[in-house]
């Protein structure tokens, strides 16, 4: 007896549904998971994680903070780079600030990619007692941006000058711009009609801190640091440690990864290992 017509584009339907349910849903995973569990994946698989005295402590693949309870670096861990990710390190909300060059204005509600950078410059020059100062930022740690404006719109003699960035009582971190006051900025301000003009100022063309230890990672949650900023804070820590700077560089140089596959990337330093080792071999007395 045949089928009617419809009848068959439905069990065929069916029969497809069925097939592709026990392929991709039930199959598929298994495999996935049996290939995870192989030898040298295993630990892949189950992300990578690190524990001491049979306590997970983190993974070789996330960042996280060293910091006390109120956010201040301890003294003796090296500093991982800063996280956009959630509250910092949180692998649930891995993202970028989607902040670009171009953002050097701050909001009432959030600073600027420029003032965000400048306060983390100033505070790591302060904490490794190096030169902080980076272009365009003014040396209490903000971006150094001018609001201009001109008698006729975008030309003219100048009227009036504010930083942006800046607001009373303390003073602005120009005087004078063209001969003109400088003004701090009054929050609520509109400045829209001023030419927006950013300030070099006199700080190195390489500054002393490194990118990476003023920026975040693409996902939030990059594990390492640059060789240059891991080599920025090799005499903090071992003044805390009671080590030497030669005996710290050491260790920096064991777990320094090389470029991938030789000729990718940068050299970085894992920034959790790098700190479980100083803790067996160098742990803090007090």
């Amino acid at each position: 007896m045949r089928l009617p017509a419809w009848l068959s584009r439905h069990l065929a339907a069916l029969r497809a549904l069925l097939l592709l349910t026990l392929l991709l849903g039930l199959i598929y995973p298994l495999l996935l998971v049996g290939i995870g569990r192989l030898p040298g994946l295993s630990g892949r698989a189950d992300g990578s994680l690190i524990s001491r005295d049979g306590t997970v402590v983190g993974s070789r693949l996330i960042g996280q903070s060293f910091t006390d309870a109120d956010g201040n670096p301890l003294k003796q861990y090296f500093q991982s780079r800063p996280s956009a990710a959630g509250d910092g390190y949180d692998p649930t909300a891995t993202s970028a600030s989607n902040l670009g060059p171009e953002n050097i204005v701050d909001r009432p509600d959030k600073p600027s990619l420029l003032t965000q950078v400048c306060t983390r410059s100033k505070a790591i020059g302060d904490l490794e007692h190096v030169d902080g100062r980076r272009p365009y930022c003014t040396p209490g740690g903000v971006g150094a941006v001018l609001a201009v404006f001109h008698r006729d719109g975008a030309t003219g003699p100048i009227t009036r000058v504010v930083s942006l960035n800046e607001t009373g009582p303390a003073a602005p971190f120009l005087t004078t711009y063209a001969g003109v006051p400088v003004e701090t900025a009054t929050p609520g301000g509109d400045y829209s009609t001023g030419v927006i003009t950013p300030v070099r100022g006199d700080a190195p063309d390489r500054p002393a801190v490194p990118a990476d230890a003023v920026t975040a990672s693409g996902s939030g949650l990059d594990p390492h640091i640059s060789v240059a900023y891991a080599r920025l804070q090799l005499n903090r820590v071992a003044a805390a440690r009671r080590m030497t700077p030669a005996d710290t560089r050491k260790l920096v140089d064991r777990y320094t990864t090389g470029r991938l596959l030789g000729f990718v990337g940068e050299p970085g330093v894992n920034v959790l290992r790098l700190n479980l080792a100083l803790d067996a071999a160098h742990p803090v007395r007090g």
